[in-house]
């Protein structure tokens, strides 16, 4: 224990803070999956990831292009004349071609009703790298954003830990399917400035990241409003934007605040082809604002995550060819959509439901009734049984700041059809459980309330001992049974 603390003093308090998010179910349960990883062979009882937003469901779309193109990466017989050029020291403003890709691209997503500069395209080692980007642009150590809630559980990681910056949620509730209301920004906000907290600006996440849902145009406009008026910054980060599979569609802010009388220095746009493409791996985030002091900013620190040159390559030429990414878009959007209705049917089977949603790669799921008080201790129960019993790794809505205890996110893109029906299934035999120890519970219940009724009738008949002093009082019988709880029983209200 001495030798720890003398060791911690040596390093520096980013390395010993706490300040990283880690300490949280989100990442306890990606833990829980990585020590026990299910396999339909190797390991059929194993923790199946539903906790991770990756989307592979059409990388046989990807790997047909890669096949039929061999010349777009410098890795093959037929793209190695431009090895040389390619694998040298490159302009961190990043590859021309790259550049006019991705604008026209984040164009095509949005429904071509924005055009995207390429000189305003800034890299980032994804959209982690991208979003602390942007706040290192924006604030100092000791200001703060403000966040809708729930929101996305590595924010902790991406917007506080290494710049010092807090974050003050903005409670949203489940009685407006957790819309961001003007009255609730107002709130945080003041609350904030009571507390002498200086807020830089807002964070939103659209589509949402953990809800599922598409900010409608009148949701953004008062966004932008609200920052306009308060001289603050609104960072919009959407990385989901073409995993959008019914109406409503997308809407930019990019779209938003054309029409609108507003500071465009505050607007600000994260984006990446982790969520829309699936290539988390290849760690491709951009930053994009309509401030150009932030955009030379965001360029000069662009030089600690840039995109490697071979990646941007590749997909420079994989996203110029109109015909493929119009027909992966369309495809995309259609495997969404039949995976979502699976998962969301199946639940809806079991007396589960889910806030409605047509995006992103995961829904957000109502375990209320299942937990034996409303409280974030109860929700820490039933997830723990869920994550060591079920093995199932859904995330609890209080590693995403929610209000209300019992909300879980489920990641439903990230497994093949077989581990869907497993997945199903254990919920399944999980909610049919609880429900019959439910019932049992209240058939005891009854049976006690009966035996008790017969009991005091026949005391009732009893004169000579209804009033005998040395029996316990009447008073002191309730008819009351406890019921004993677990994480499986409905909570009474």
């Amino acid at each position: 224990m001495e030798f720890t603390r003398k060791n911690r003093q040596l390093l520096s308090r980013i390395a010993t803070n706490d300040r990283h998010g880690e300490n949280s179910p989100y990442f306890d349960g990606w833990k829980a999956y990585d020590s026990n990883p299910f396999h339909p062979i190797h390991n059929p009882d194993g923790v199946i990831q539903m906790g991770l937003a990756e989307n592979p469901l059409c990388f046989d779309l990807i790997e047909k292009w890669i096949r039929e193109n061999p010349d777009a990466s410098i890795c093959t017989a037929e793209g190695l004349d431009k090895f040389k050029d390619i694998a040298i020291y490159q302009d961190y403003h990043g590859l021309r071609e790259f550049r006019e890709a991705v604008a026209k691209f984040m164009g095509r997503v949005g429904g071509n009703r924005v055009t995207f500069d390429p000189n305003r395209i800034v890299m980032s080692g994804g959209a982690t790298g991208a979003n602390e980007t942007a706040i290192f642009c924006l604030a100092d150590p000791g200001d703060a954003f403000l966040v809708p809630s729930p929101y996305y559980a590595g924010f902790a990681r991406d917007l506080r830990w290494r710049t010092g910056v807090e974050i003050v949620p903005v409670h949203c509730k489940s009685s407006n399917n957790f819309r961001i209301t003007r009255a609730a920004l107002e709130e945080a906000y003041e609350k904030a400035q009571r507390s002498n907290i200086n807020i830089k600006g807002v964070i939103i996440t659209n589509p949402s990241n953990p809800l599922g849902t598409v900010l409608d145009k009148e949701t953004l406009r008062s966004l932008v409003s609200f920052v306009t008026d308060k001289k603050i910054h609104l960072v919009s980060d959407e990385i989901y934007a073409a995993t959008v599979f019914s109406s409503p569609r997308f809407i930019s802010v990019a779209e938003v605040m054309q029409d609108m009388d507003c500071n465009r220095d505050l607007i600000h746009i994260v984006y990446s082809l982790s969520k829309d493409m699936g290539f988390p791996g290849f760690r491709v985030g951009i930053v994009y604002s309509f401030n150009d002091d932030v955009t030379n900013c965001a360029r000069k620190m662009s030089s600690f995550g840039l995109v490697s040159s071979q990646t941007q390559f590749l997909l420079a030429s994989m996203l110029s060819d109109d015909e493929f990414v119009g027909n992966f878009l369309r495809e995309s959007s259609k495997r969404l959509a039949k995976r979502h209705h699976v998962f969301t049917k199946g639940l809806e089977e079991v007396g589960i439901s889910t806030i409605k949603s047509n995006a992103g790669l995961f829904f957000w799921m109502d375990m209320r009734p299942l937990l034996k008080e409303q409280t974030t201790k109860a929700e820490t129960e039933l997830w723990r049984v869920i994550i060591n019993k079920v093995k199932l790794n859904v995330s609890p809505g209080s590693s995403f700041l929610c209000s209300e205890p019992g909300w879980f996110r489920i990641c439903f893109a990230n497994m093949d059809d077989k581990t869907v029906e497993v997945a199903l299934d254990r919920i399944r035999e999980f909610v049919l459980q609880g429900k019959e120890e439910n019932n049992h519970e209240a058939d005891k219940s009854q049976a006690r309330a009966q035996r008790w009724r017969k009991q005091n009738l026949r005391l009732s008949f009893s004169s000579s001992r209804l009033y005998d002093e040395s029996l316990m009082s009447p008073h002191m019988i309730s008819p009351h049974s406890p019921i004993p709880h677990s994480p499986l029983v409905r909570a009474r209200t």
